[in-house]
């Protein structure tokens, strides 16, 4: 069974920077759109960034310009770069999977906390 597994979440200050990763337990890596998923307490899960196997990447409007969304497809792994970080970043970040050309999410991550806080 595939697996997606986040790391990197923590406490940041307002202005700093954080680097989010995701390594997928499975085959096929380079054939998925990999992306970055957000959610605050109370809200919707929402849609960060988004990665073709091929590179192509799609950004929230609220991230564009801070956030860097890349991958290795050698590792297996997905990252997320998060710069000029806001309070209102803080939420718990899912790293997802689906086949390209399908609106499905088929892999979730366990989720990982990021808190801008002073």
């Amino acid at each position: 069974q595939v697996q997606l597994v986040e790391s990197g979440g923590g406490l940041v200050q307002p202005g700093g920077s954080l680097r989010l990763s995701c390594i997928s337990f499975g085959t096929s890596f380079s054939r998925y759109v990999m992306g970055w998923y957000r959610q605050a307490p109370g809200t919707q899960r929402q849609l960060v960034a988004t990665i073709s196997g091929g590179g192509t990447t799609n950004y929230a409007d609220s991230v564009k310009g801070r956030f860097t969304i890349s991958r290795d497809n050698a590792k297996n792994t997905v990252y997320l770069q998060m710069n000029s970080l806001k309070p209102e970043d803080t939420a718990v970040y899912y790293c997802s999977r689906r086949q390209l050309g399908s609106p499905n999410i088929d892999q979730w991550g366990q989720g990982t906390q990021v808190t801008v806080s002073s």
